[in-house]
């Protein structure tokens, strides 16, 4: 079983929210080694409150991706999802938060807690805090305010010229450095691109991990823009705003949708302001980015990374890079 583990691509998936747990329930079916890394920025509802309370970071996305890697029986999922509805103190607080910070008081580390919880959950693949304490996120708006709280800054309605964390020179943990190092793939998105995707990006060490990995990047696009983050970006604009904070071109690949959205489903979400990201796909090219584009979303009560495709699209590039990565080679793919 172990050599069957090494031989495994060992994929890192960065970020945070409900677009990357959605997507690690395809991904953890498929025979990879996965490493998540999940931002510590969060600090609306039960995770802030308990973030503030009992100053640990917040659980709330970590929870998520747990529940989404965990080989579980549906009940045991359903649990640490159960938000409560009513009682004082505990109306609004997710059971999975409170496990986490129960556990974070007995063994006096959010990390450790983190780790038992995965070994209780067989968690298939490991689930990783970007850092071992929780950062403040800010973001300049183009009008030169500051807003402050990852859970504000969609809520001003502005636009936003940059993001940036406080402390700036956060330390990532070590297991996440040597798992963007050992990485064959690295993979940010879905999610919500400034208060998701980039806290991760902005973790000065970790930015540096991923510039310097041989590993093939791919940035997984959301379906559809998000009010006061993202409003009218195309795919293009989605990876400027990377570009723009970290420097560097970053990703090989980018996975986007191209299927239809039903005019009634667009009109829902357009009553909230959003709108499908459009596929500027000349741009794209343009700057070097391969596209690998096709129709990934599905429609319950909300839109959804279909992800079956999803995941079949992403191990199909992994699996096509670990055939022609020369052995000692620290290249990545031609641009």
């Amino acid at each position: 079983m172990a050599e069957e583990q090494r031989q495994r691509p060992r994929i890192v998936v960065m970020g945070g929210g409900t677009g990357l747990s959605v997507m690690l329930r395809g991904l953890k079916e498929k025979p990879l080694d996965i490493t998540a890394i999940v931002t510590v920025a969060d600090d609306g509802g039960s995770s802030g409150i308990l973030r503030s309370e009992l100053q640990m970071p917040p659980p709330g996305d970590i929870r998520n991706v747990l529940t989404a890697m965990a080989d579980v029986e549906p009940l045991m999922a359903d649990i640490m999802r159960y938000r409560f509805s009513n009682g004082e103190g505990l109306a609004g607080h997710s059971l999975g938060n409170l496990i986490l910070a129960a556990l974070t008081d007995i063994s006096g580390d959010f990390v450790t807690a983190v780790r038992e919880l995965s070994r209780l959950f067989a968690v298939r693949g490991r689930v990783l805090p970007a850092a071992g304490d929780a950062v403040v996120l800010h973001a300049e708006m183009a009008d030169g305010s500051i807003i402050t709280g990852e859970s504000k800054i969609p809520e001003a309605g502005g636009v936003i010229k940059r993001v940036f964390l406080e402390p700036a020179n956060v330390e990532p943990l070590p297991e996440a450095l040597q798992a963007i190092e050992e990485a064959d793939a690295i993979l940010l998105g879905p999610g919500s691109l400034y208060t998701s995707i980039l806290p991760n990006l902005l973790v000065p060490k970790l930015a540096e991990a991923v510039v310097n990995s041989s590993a093939i990047k791919i940035f997984v696009c959301n379906v559809m823009t998000q009010p006061g983050e993202t409003d009218n970006y195309t795919v293009s604009d989605h990876l400027q705003a990377v570009y723009d904070h970290i420097g560097l071109h970053l990703f090989d690949y980018v996975i986007v949708n191209d299927g239809e959205i039903p005019e009634q489903v667009q009109s829902k979400y357009a009553e909230k302001g959003a709108r499908p990201v459009q596929l500027d796909r000349e741009a794209l090219e343009g700057n070097r980015y391969k596209v690998i584009a096709d129709k990934l979303v599905l429609f319950r009560t909300y839109l959804r990374h279909d992800t079956d495709k999803l995941s079949h699209h992403i191990y199909q590039l992994v699996q096509d890079w670990m055939t022609r990565k020369p052995v000692g080679d620290g290249s990545g793919p031609e641009a």
